[in-house]
Formats: C-alpha cells, sequence, structure tokens
C-alpha cells in the first residue's frame, strides 16, 4: 500500500521528492573533503605499534630505539595516559595503550609521532616489546562453558510445556563478516595552545568520542572538541574509539597538530567486526502450519573487550523469531569474551545472525508440512496490535508484514536466458548444462532506534537566514543521505524551498546520538521537523501573519514581510527530541525494550554449478516497511546497498581467524562483491501511516542486510538440496 506524502504547496525539494544530494557532486568529482585529505601547518604524523599476539603478557617496552630515529617527536606508552586508562562505547574495559597484557592480535602498545608518514611507521616499528605468549582463547563455546561472558539473556514467555506434532531443529553458523568501509580510519587532532584540542577523525558518534577522550585525557569537557568530518563508509565500524584518543594524546603532548591514516589491513585490526554466532533451534507447529513453540540458543563471539555485545546479543535474541506469532518463547543468548578481535556494531546488529537461522527453520517446517514456504509465513505474520513473541510487548506502529510479503510475491520472476552470465565469472569454468537455478525467500524483522530504556535523543537547530534555512546538526552523514533529507524536512516543515544541513562540532549543539540502529531520519528528522515547525509558528505569530513562502510572509495574497526585513534580527529554534520511551527487560526479557519495528521480505535467484560449488546471484528483490519514503530514490539506493553486503556474507565475505590472528587482513584475500557480482534489484517500498518519525518516516538503513542473506542462502538451498546451514556459503558445501 502506498500513501502519499502531503507537501506544503510551491516548495520544492520537500519530502516525497528525490534531489540531488549537495555533497554528491563534490564526492563523483574527487573534490569532497574526507578526514584522510585533512592537513595542518607543522603537522606530525601519527602511527600505532600493536602486538603480534592474540594473547600475551607484556614483559618491557623499550622507546628508545623509536626515539633514537631522526624526525620522531614522540613515542607514547599506557604510562603517559594521564587520565582514565580505559574506554569503551558502553563499558570502559579497552586499555587505551595495553600496559600488562594483550588480549587480541593487532592491539595497541604504543602510539609515534614524526615529521612524515613513512618515519612515523618505521619508529613504530622500532619499538621493543617483550611478551611472554599465553594461550588464547579463541572458542566461544568454550568461553560459555567456563562463563568468560559479557552478558547472558535469557527470554522466556507463554507455557514451556507445549510441543507441537510437527518439529524441526538445527544448528547454524555465521561467519565473521568486516564493515570493509573503503575509506579507513583517519583523523586529525589540532591542540588548541591553551590545554585543549579538537579533533577531526572518522566517527559515527562525535559525543560519546568525545567523552571517551575527555576521561582518558583528564580534562574538562570543554576543552574537547569533536568535529563531525567526511567519512568514507561506517556501517558500524565507527561507532568505537580507535585512534581518537592516540591523536588527541599525540597532540598535546607535541603541541602540534598530528595525522594518522590506518592502511587497509591496519583498518581490520583497528575496528570492531560483525559478531560471529553459533545457533541451536528448535521448532514447534500444528500441522496447519501455526507455530506453537520455539525454542533456541545463541552464541556470539564478543572478541577480547565489550564494546557492543550486550545490546547485539540482545537483538539476536529479541529477534530469534523473527516477524511471526508464538506464545511459547525460550531463548538463552551469551556474549562470549575470547582473544579473537573485538566485534561490536555491524548493520543489522545482531538480527542477521538470527534472521539466518529462523529463516532456515521455517524454510525446513514448510518442507516438514509440504507447505508453500510463503503461506507459512503468512499465516504467521506478525500484525500491529500484536505481542512481540519474545518480549510480549504490543506492537502499535505499524507493522506491515502480510503486505510485504504479497508485494514482494507480486513482482515477476526472471526468465533464464542463454545470455546469463554463469557461475566462475570471466573464468568460464561452468558449463552451462550443469547450472541449476534456486529461488528462496526470507523476511526479516528488526527495531528502530535505541532500545531497553537507552536515552534516546537528538538535538537540531534551525535558523532561518535571508537566504533560507540552515540546519544544524552533530548527526553524522556516513554516505546514506543524512544531510539531504533533513533539508527535505526542513523545508516542508517550514514552507520554503531553500535549506542547508551545517554539521557543528560537539561544543556548539548536543548530542545527535549515534548514526546507527535506523534511526537518524526519525531521530535528527524529528528535532528538524519539530524545531521547523516552531520556528514557522513563532513568526507567523511575531507578525500576525496566516502564511509563508520563498517570498516572506504573507497576510492573505500580500508580503508583509520580506526575508531580508524578517531576518533582521536572530531567528532560530533548538529542539531536542525522543522518541517514545522503552524500558529495560525484566528477568525473564519481558517488557517494552523498543519503540518501533521495521519488516522486510527478500526473494533471491542463484544459478549454481554443484560439480564446482560455484554460485552466481542472479536477482534479489524487495518489498521494504518505510512507514514514508521521505526520498524515495535514496532509499532505494540504501536497499540496493543493503542486498549487496547481505550477498557478501552469503557467499563470499568472511574474516578466516588462525588462533585469534586475521589471516586475511587485505582486500585481496578478503572478499567484497564488486559490480560484476552486484544482482539486479527490484524494490518495492510498502508506505503506511502511524509511525513517530517525521511525516511518518521509518528508518531504512538496515532491514536490507537482515534478511537478503538468508534468502540467498534458501535459494542455494533450493538449487542443490544440501542443507546450507552455513553463511557465507564455500564451495565445498556445495559441490556434489
Amino acid at each position: 500500500m502506498t500513501l502519499l506524502v502531503t507537501r506544503r504547496s510551491g516548495v520544492t525539494d520537500g519530502v516525497g521528492e528525490s534531489p540531488l544530494r549537495p555533497d554528491g557532486i563534490p564526492k563523483l568529482k574527487g573534490e569532497f573533503t574526507y578526514a584522510q585529505d585533512l592537513t595542518a601547518e607543522g603537522m606530525l604524523w601519527g602511527a600505532t605499534t600493536r602486538s603480534p599476539h592474540p594473547h600475551a603478557r607484556i614483559l618491557s617496552v623499550d622507546i628508545s630505539p623509536a626515539l633514537a630515529i631522526g624526525g620522531v617527536h614522540a613515542v607514547l606508552t599506557s604510562a603517559d595516559v594521564p587520565g582514565r586508562p580505559t574506554f569503551g562505547l558502553e563499558h570502559p574495559d579497552q586499555p587505551v595503550l595495553a600496559s600488562d597484557v594483550v588480549r587480541f592480535w593487532g592491539e595497541p602498545v604504543a602510539v609515534v609521532a614524526a615529521e612524515d608518514e613513512d618515519t612515523a611507521r618505521r619508529a613504530a616499528a622500532a619499538v621493543q616489546v617483550e611478551y611472554e605468549t599465553l594461550t588464547p582463547l579463541t572458542d566461544p563455546e568454550e568461553a560459555d562453558r567456563i562463563d568468560s561472558v559479557f552478558r547472558r539473556m535469557r527470554v522466556r514467555r507463554g507455557d514451556p510445556k507445549i510441543s507441537g506434532p510437527v518439529v524441526v531443529e538445527g544448528f547454524y553458523e555465521v561467519g565473521m563478516q568486516d564493515q570493509a568501509p573503503l575509506g579507513t580510519e583517519a583523523g586529525l587532532a589540532v591542540p588548541d595552545g591553551h590545554g585543549g584540542v579538537d579533533l577531526y577523525a572518522t566517527s559515527q558518534f562525535v559525543h560519546v568520542d568525545q567523552e571517551q577522550i575527555v576521561a582518558s585525557l583528564g580534562l574538562r569537557s570543554d576543552q574537547v572538541r569533536s568535529h563531525p568530518s567526511g567519512i568514507g563508509g561506517a556501517f558500524g565500524a565507527r561507532e568505537d574509539v580507535n585512534l581518537h584518543i592516540h591523536l588527541c594524546l599525540l597532540a598535546l603532548h607535541t603541541g602540534q597538530p598530528v595525522k594518522m591514516v590506518y592502511h587497509r589491513s591496519e583498518s581490520f585490526t583497528g575496528h570492531v567486526h560483525r559478531h560471529p554466532a553459533r545457533m541451536w533451534y528448535r521448532h514447534h507447529a500444528d500441522r496447519e502450519g501455526r507455530l506453537l513453540r520455539v525454542e533456541a540458543r545463541i552464541i556470539l563471539d564478543g572478541g577480547a573487550y565489550a564494546s557492543t555485545t550486550a545490546a547485539v546479543l540482545a537483538n539476536a535474541c529479541y529477534f530469534a523469531v523473527g516477524p511471526y506469532r508464538c506464545d511459547s518463547v525460550s531463548v538463552d543468548g551469551a556474549g562470549t569474551r575470547t582473544n579473537n578481535p573485538p566485534c561490536g556494531a555491524m548493520r543489522g546488529f545482531g538480527a542477521v545472525q538470527s534472521c539466518f537461522a529462523y529463516e532456515t527453520q521455517m524454510d525446513r517446517l514448510a518442507a516438514a508440512l509440504g507447505m508453500n514456504p510463503l503461506d507459512l509465513r503468512r499465516r504467521n505474520a506478525l500484525h500491529t496490535g500484536d505481542p512481540m513473541p519474545t518480549t510480549g510487548q504490543l506492537i502499535e506502529t505499524p507493522l506491515p508484514t502480510v503486505e510485504v510479503i504479497d508485494s514482494l510475491a507480486a513482482i515477476p520472476l526472471p526468465d533464464p536466458s542463454d545470455d546469463d552470465p554463469l557461475p566462475g565469472g570471466s573464468g568460464l569454468t561452468t558449463e552451462p548444462r550443469h547450472v541449476v537455478r534456486g529461488v528462496g525467500y526470507a523476511v526479516g524483522i528488526k527495531n528502530l532506534g535505541f532500545s531497553e530504556g537507552f536515552d534516546d535523543y537528538a538535538q537540531a537547530r534551525v535558523r532561518m537566514t535571508p537566504r533560507g534555512l540552515v540546519v544544524e546538526t552533530a548527526a553524522v552523514e556516513v554516505g546514506q543521505g543524512l544531510v539531504t533529507v533533513l533539508a527535505q524536512i526542513a523545508r516542508s516543515a517550514f514552507g520554503v524551498s531553500t535549506a542547508e544541513v551545517r554539521n557543528v562540532d560537539t561544543s556548539r549543539i548536543d548530542s545527535a546520538g549515534s548514526t546507527s540502529a535506523s534511526r537518524q531520519t526519525q531521530v535528527s528528522g524529528g528535532a528538524t521537523h519539530a524545531a521547523a515547525t516552531r520556528l514557522r509558528d513563532r513568526i507567523l505569530e511575531h507578525f500576525d501573519a496566516d502564511d509563508l513562502d520563498d517570498e516572506g510572509v504573507r497576510s492573505g495574497d500580500r508580503i508583509i514581510a520580506t526575508w531580508d526585513e524578517v531576518t533582521a534580527t536572530v531567528w532560530e529554534e533548538t529542539v531536542t527530541f525522543r522518541h517514545p520511551p522503552t524500558s529495560p527487560p525484566d528477568p525473564d526479557g519481558q517488557g517494552v525494550v523498543h519503540a518501533d519495528f521495521a519488516v522486510a521480505a527478500h526473494r533471491a535467484v542463484v544459478d549454481v554449478d554443484p560439480e564446482l560449488g560455484l554460485v552466481r546471484v542472479v536477482r534479489v528483490d524487495t518489498a521494504q516497511d518505510v512507514g514514508k519514503a521521505l526520498n524515495p530514490e535514496s532509499v532505494r539506493g540504501q536497499i540496493e546497498g543493503g542486498i549487496v553486503q547481505g550477498v557478501g556474507l552469503a557467499v563470499m565475505e568472511e574474516l578466516i581467524l588462525d588462533e585469534g590472528v586475521i589471516r586475511n587482513p587485505n582486500f585481496t584475500d578478503y572478499l567484497l562483491p564488486t559490480i560484476l557480482d552486484a544482482p539486479e534489484v527490484e524494490a518495492l517500498l510498502v508506505e503506511q501511516d502511524g509511525s513517530w518519525g517525521p511525516f511518518g518516516a521509518k528508518g531504512v538503513g538496515e532491514p536490507p542486510t537482515i534478511s537478503s542473506t538468508a534468502a540467498i542462502a534458501a535459494a542455494i538451498r533450493a538449487a542443490t538440496g544440501k542443507p546450507i546451514n552455513r553463511v557465507p556459503v564455500r564451495p565445498q558445501d556445495i559441490a556434489l
């Protein structure tokens, strides 16, 4: 169902349109300034000394060989951290620089500042660290057994004694995926000459970065200013601090600006990854296909430090049943602590892992019942007014699960063609007679915004100037088009056609929260909408007017004040917007823990050479619940990009660990989908009024990734008859 968005007449490039992105042409022409491009007069370069062991005791650190290199200005260790020695997004458990023990391969031990990048890297390599190696804990199931965990989850709802005549169960595994942003971690720290510092760095959440920096530097909050900066992709990799504190330490120690840019291999150790998962499921149903009970055990490998493992585990468990009704649920989860690389936020945030498992179970259940897989999903689909199967929370916002399934099913399937590329690509290894086509479906669900009682808010300021509206925010544009949609919201809410978005630092505005959890359009958009609306109302009341437009303030058909006259004084409104309140769960995981939900359905078509184990993803179609599409083309862009990430997890992307050591930290061996691997996509936007976002919008960034992987796996399963209980699917999982 599609509903039109009402816009003020005469406003161009407002809500419902797809204007050009203001950052699009500069990025296309290579003129956009990313954090990697920043420079300052007198700038030094920073580099990091990292552990070659996943677990070891530090016996000694000798920095004198590094200091002896010409052009080196500073070599700092843990002893040089003046404030809190640890940091962390949710719990400060990770050392700024390791002092007594290293807990993962690549953990920082020292940082260096030198006059050029090569010298800095040579100096970092010259730091002599003596280690006593320790046996690393790398098996998350062993970590679970010995209670090396960050969080345990228990979800219980309904009668645990219920069983059904049709039962399916299975074990499922998801590998470690990397966000693989094309721009690596980078930043520039500039001392202000008065004991403070300005930081320009790759980040998704500048205010929480600033809080951690302040704590570790031992400074006042007003002495550290974190600036949103150009960022070449994020997907969760930029939520956690990495080089931020190191840069500020070096800048304050040397009194000079310091820049740092990670090389690609260093980037793989310098940010968190998607949590690998091991999952067991059992589904009970009656003979008509109604779910009676779902049981699950979910183990996530959180790696060496906490990051967001607790919240990712919660999502995996809360959405362990998927978008389906079920009155008896038992889920146990553990987010384990190992000596593997730290894991944290990545697009989908726990829902991706559980979706692969529960959708595989739904296909197995459909096969056991002799039912059409989509009919089984329709029969059990959640609706507005239903309780969530895990938490018992009543769904009060629109949840068009059946609508997205029906919309997807209505998209015609592609006809096989002799001109279709074959699995194996240009290698021409596959013979057409060996190719088998498979079709698979999956439906996913996720929350929107932060959960479990987190105070989730965003502040925005809207100012009227003679040239139009200016929206000020600390919300970070990571490539998703936020600067475009906030301007659209301001134009439509206020009633003029000219608006621009300006990112401001942490000293000039309160937090906009993280650019994650599919939240910024709803939360920062909500703040922008409210500020623009209040500003409009104030101006109309002040001039006793009844309308305004691009020319000025009107009384009837008469302009009573031009914008030059209006803006002779300052007109601005600052609003802090909060989404509907949530609460922490009770001991059984029950409660109003989420503010909103979104669903999406995917259908994948694959060609498989089962003899060689080769796969080509031909097409992935989707229908997605978007509330209102404020910028339809931007939404489709998010959907297409998210699907390609789903393709990566389904058939090629995985960090290979060998006793805690990453063996493929480069784009030669860590395989990413290229344009040649990208499938054709048709995306239908299902719009329903009623969500609390501006103009009824919902966040759209994560659902494309959640169920696309599961749909591709289902299609491979349909083509091969193999169980396919692990992603990414490897040739040996398929080959005859």
